[in-house]
């Protein structure tokens, strides 16, 4: 066998961010992470936890606040004006006396 032409291999395994969990793996690649494993996961654990490492529903929580504000505001400002009466053609081209 050729010496010098393989990876190096590590065992150091992958890192879940959320829970800290570490799974010994072996790997041609160091510092494997994941944001959310099977230990921590709603689906598997059975809690309706919002595990948020982005800040994406914040970000969302703030966008739905002001459109919600927007739309309120449009709708205090909407008061519908009274309608024109409308005018007979006729008596627009023919003047009163038809």
């Amino acid at each position: 066998m050729r010496q010098n032409i393989h990876p190096k291999v590590n065992t150091e395994g992958i890192v879940c961010t959320t829970c800290g969990t570490r799974w010994n793996i072996t790997t041609t690649r160091n510092n494997l992470r994941v944001e959310i494993c099977a230990n921590c996961h709603p689906f598997y654990t059975g809690e309706q936890r919002i595990v948020d490492t982005a800040g994406q529903v914040d970000r969302f929580m703030k966008r739905l606040s002001q459109t919600q504000n927007r739309q309120a505001e449009i709708a205090k400002g909407k008061t519908k004006p009274e309608p024109a009466p409308k005018k007979s053609l006729l008596k627009e081209l023919y003047g009163d006396d038809a």
